[in-house]
């Protein structure tokens, strides 16, 4: 679901709520940069900051939700979160068919 289409489904107060718990994210005031590396850098010092943060898991669920396929969010890299994806995908199927 696109950003356009939840503000439609839920209006502007429902998006801001979504999106209150990047004001607890370990990554606020960080450069941006650091969490869309070049092709081929190294993402461990985005990850770094992720490790200890509070809100790692709401942050990746958003990028799962969301779709972004670029950058480091909830501590992961676009394959791992792809990885993640397909593995909810086998498992709703299993899930589905039991």
């Amino acid at each position: 679901m696109q950003v356009f289409e939840i503000v439609r489904l839920l209006g502007s107060e429902g998006v801001e709520e979504e999106r209150r718990w990047q004001e607890r994210a370990n990554c606020l005031g960080v450069d941006p940069d650091l969490f869309f590396p070049e092709r081929g850098a190294s993402t461990r010092e985005a990850k770094s900051v992720c490790r200890g943060c509070e809100v790692r898991v709401e942050c990746l669920e958003y990028a799962l939700a969301h779709g972004e396929k670029f950058g480091i969010w909830g501590g992961l890299s676009e394959r791992e979160r792809r990885r993640v994806r397909r593995q909810r995908a086998l498992e709703r199927r299993d899930a589905a068919t039991a």
